[in-house]
């Protein structure tokens, strides 16, 4: 069995809860809380609790304390936000948005399209 890997440390990337929005972890202040930046401006630079954070298994390699101008130029040389947009989370994030903008007609075009995919299954596995 694998051991723990997500360890917090400076250059970690970030989701920020109940927010779905990423950062970069840029100083540890104590045991409990983080500074973190976000050069996309999703986050301003703040000090937050690790309890609302959840790390990701994206790193960066970024010294500690840098400032928000290294941590965008080092942001888009490493190309994070791709690595991001790969990952499940961001098409989880995605797709909530997406479904969160539906009309009532799309929505029920979705549930059609649903019912539609279930007994096609549904005939493949009685075949088999």
């Amino acid at each position: 069995m694998a051991g723990f890997k997500r360890y917090v440390e400076v250059g970690r990337v970030v989701l920020v809860k109940n927010t779905s929005k990423i950062a970069v972890i840029v100083d540890i202040v104590d045991h409990k809380r983080a500074v973190v930046d976000s050069p996309i401006d999703e986050v301003a630079r703040q000090v937050i609790n690790y309890n609302d954070l959840i790390l990701t298994p994206i790193v960066m390699d970024l010294p500690r304390g840098a400032r928000s101008g290294i941590v965008a130029k080092k942001w888009k040389a490493q190309e994070v936000e791709k690595k991001w947009q790969a990952t499940a989370w961001a098409k989880k994030f995605e797709t909530q948005k997406v479904r969160s903008q539906l009309n009532d007609f799309e929505r029920f075009a979705v549930m059609r399209l649903k019912k539609q995919r279930r007994n096609e299954v549904r005939v493949a596995l009685a075949k088999a």
